[in-house]
């Protein structure tokens, strides 16, 4: 008779949970405006050394902004149906173990920060300092889907400050922007966990809106799209940045039908794939700038 046996998962399997290894749209939806900033800073291909320092930077400083939330938020975390089971909050992983993996992450992404110039250098503390703001922003702000849309919007003058070694108007200008895309998938996000989030007596953009929530998302969209639009037509192919709009637009359309009835399902699916927008921007961008 062989015997059931249960194994505890390995460190390393909980490691790659708690940086959220699985789930790629969370750096995915950082990736992508980053990537376009760097197109836009250096009017096309931006050489591969910088490539692979953006996309390896901005997973290695995912995966760490995922370890100090999960450590900010263990309390809360326990009475949220979706996060419940996180590594942290269920006890399988310590807050000073889950500290320590995300210093090493932050590391890492500052060895590839090194590599590029002073300003960039410079750059990163700003941006490391809004990460770790972020997570308590939730207890105090009521909208801290704005800090958020900072953070997650700092690779873009990040990008112009490493191919350009200045910070243009314009880098500031998409960052803004980008705030607004922020804006509009972390409130779907916000409104998977509203129920929980108001017992709890977290504040987000979802709490915040209130009846507001599905027509500010469609209209963060938009502000998102509008800006980008506006200062980036001077620079791309009006054709091919129209032809991305279309899609972009089309896929507004879609998420604002998904998230209309406010039921979790459509709201978590509405987020997830944002990346596409995201990506079908950098399209534009690309294309648009040949």
């Amino acid at each position: 008779m062989v015997a059931a046996t249960s194994q505890a998962p390995s460190r390393l399997s909980l490691y790659l949970d708690l940086i959220r290894w699985n789930r790629p749209a969370g750096w995915l939806l950082l990736l992508w405006p980053s990537l376009s900033a760097l197109w836009v800073a250096a009017g096309g291909f931006p050489g591969w050394h910088l490539l692979a320092v953006f996309v390896l930077g901005t997973i290695l400083m995912r995966s760490a902004g995922c370890c100090v939330n999960d450590v900010a938020d263990r309390e809360f975390d326990k009475h949220v149906k979706r996060t419940a089971q996180r590594p942290v909050t269920s006890g399988k992983v310590s807050s000073r173990e889950a500290l320590a993996v995300g210093a090493v992450l932050a590391l890492a992404a500052f060895a590839l920060v090194l590599t590029t110039n002073t300003l960039t250098v410079f750059m990163s503390f700003a941006a490391l300092a809004i990460t770790l703001a972020y997570p308590y922003a939730k207890r105090f702000v009521s909208m801290p889907q704005a800090v958020l849309g900072v953070a997650f919007s700092f690779g873009v003058p990040m990008a112009f400050a490493a191919v350009q070694a200045q910070l243009p108007p314009l880098a500031w200008v998409l960052l803004l922007g980008n705030l607004f895309w922020v804006l509009a998938y972390d409130t779907e996000y916000a409104m998977v966990d509203r129920d929980d989030d108001l017992r709890i007596g977290m504040k987000t953009s979802a709490i915040t809106l209130g009846a507001y929530d599905v027509p500010a998302v469609a209209l963060f969209y938009l502000v998102f799209l509008a800006i980008w639009t506006i200062a980036l037509w001077p620079v791309v192919n009006p054709w091919v940045w129209g032809a991305m709009l279309v899609v972009a637009l089309a896929q507004v359309a879609w998420h604002f039908q998904l998230i209309r009835d406010r039921s979790r399902d459509g709201c978590f699916k509405a987020f997830r794939l944002n990346h596409w927008l995201g990506f079908t921007v950098f399209v534009g961008v690309v294309l648009g700038l040949v």
